[in-house]
């Protein structure tokens, strides 16, 4: 495929996020980006989990595999964790994970991992439309279309 092709098809592409938010913090940004109107790309589908800490590297391989191009997970910031420490489980868990997706022949760049309180809806949007355009530039998701699941 010639790469004017290649190019045309990324700029066609759409990218499907799935984006675990954590209750108390990220998931409320992000509602406060909905209620103050703040505009971002409609590519992420939310899932509200009570902590990023809760959020098994399981989930987002699956998701991966399921078809998702990328996964955002988003929690409290340090320090700030409803559950004390769930956030900095969430990182560790992170770490590893890039392990499993370079195995996979995926990119980490894939799977993000960001802190945004609930009062940070600004910063919700405009880490979306990042993460969609960045997705974007990296094109559709190459496994998920050779995994039976």
């Amino acid at each position: 495929m010639s790469d004017e092709k290649k190019d045309h098809k990324k700029e066609d592409f759409e990218p499907k996020i799935v984006g675990f938010l954590c209750n108390w913090c990220s998931y409320a940004g992000a509602d406060l980006a909905g209620t103050s109107r703040i505009q971002y790309p409609p590519n992420v589908r939310i899932i509200r989990v009570m902590c990023s800490g809760s959020v098994d590297s399981m989930y987002i391989l699956r998701a991966l595999l399921e078809g998702a191009d990328g996964v955002f997970v988003g929690g409290c910031h340090p320090g700030d964790c409803h559950y004390i420490d769930g956030n900095y489980k969430a990182r560790r868990r992170m770490v590893l994970l890039e392990n499993i997706l370079g195995t996979l022949g995926l990119e980490k760049e894939r799977v993000w991992l960001r802190w945004i309180s609930a009062s940070e809806g600004q910063k919700f949007a405009d880490t979306m439309r990042e993460m969609t355009e960045s997705i974007r530039k990296l094109g559709p998701n190459p496994i998920a279309k050779h995994w039976n699941v």
